[in-house]
């Protein structure tokens, strides 16, 4: 389904009992919707779940330029605006993460709660050479050329190897990502600098995080338990960064045992 919103068309996907409470779910970069297959199984009897394409993500168009995480949260608000949802628990990974943040920096108000999940608070300045190379990689050769770099930071080879079924169509994910949108919300992401402001987040949090997340590490979200009062954290052995696939079960657990308390 698609719904206009903040000058753009968003694709979305909302399922479960109309009147239960509403977890949005916010994938990461170069990924889509269909990220979170692994999470719906545990989520829908007790939950309404509201997925959605970031901007220049899977089926929600992909503006040309440079965009924003206040940009990209404002998207967020015109989606749950259309679809008359005043509040929900918010569940982001990685830039989804990020951009969660944002909103709840925006409007708290919006929010029973927020997982944020292998991600992270600020970008230091020493990876933004990192990030200016994916993004001349991406130009120059096209997201092809991502794929086997990005895989290898986000699940460890073990999982690679025993689950073919699984990582496959995350490669063909990662490889039919808008060009546009992955520039675009990579320079997002360079400008990732929250972790002064987050001090004033009293909404509970759930921070989850793979132990050996290479990209967004345990020491991150360490940082965001100290920054956010009403906070915890799980550290999710054998994952790396996209722990809601690599250790569905733990994730999935620890996931719903905090939203039921907090609903």
């Amino acid at each position: 389904m698609h719904i206009q919103g903040n000058g753009i068309s968003i694709h979305y996907q909302i399922d479960g009992p109309e009147n239960a409470p509403t977890v949005v779910l916010s994938h990461s970069l170069a990924a889509n919707l269909e990220m979170w297959d692994a999470q719906m199984s545990t989520l829908l009897p007790d939950f309404r779940v509201l997925r959605y394409d970031t901007r220049g993500h899977g089926q929600t168009e992909a503006p040309t330029g440079s965009y924003t995480l206040e940009l990209l949260a404002r998207d967020l608000f015109s989606l749950m605006d259309g679809l008359g949802i005043d509040a929900a628990h918010f569940v982001g990974l990685s830039m989804g993460g990020m951009i969660g943040q944002a909103a709840v920096l925006e409007n708290a108000s919006r929010f029973h709660s927020i997982s944020l999940c292998d991600t992270s608070s600020r970008l230091p300045p020493e990876a933004l050479p990192i990030w200016e190379e994916r993004i001349a990689t991406a130009q120059s050769e096209g997201m092809a050329a991502m794929v086997e770099s990005t895989i290898e930071r986000w699940f460890s080879r073990a999982f690679q190897e025993r689950c073919t079924t699984v990582v496959d169509p995350i490669r063909a994910m990662i490889r039919s990502t808008p060009l546009d949108g992955y520039c675009g919300c990579s320079r997002a992401i360079m400008g990732l600098n929250l972790t002064e402001q987050i001090a004033s987040i009293t909404l509970p949090a759930l921070l989850m995080v793979g132990r050996d997340d290479p990209g967004t590490p345990v020491a991150a979200h360490e940082t965001i338990q100290q920054q956010i009062t009403d906070s915890e954290l799980v550290v999710i052995p054998d994952a790396l960064h996209f722990s809601n696939i690599e250790q569905r079960e733990i994730f999935n657990t620890k996931l719903l045992e905090f939203l039921k308390r907090h609903t």
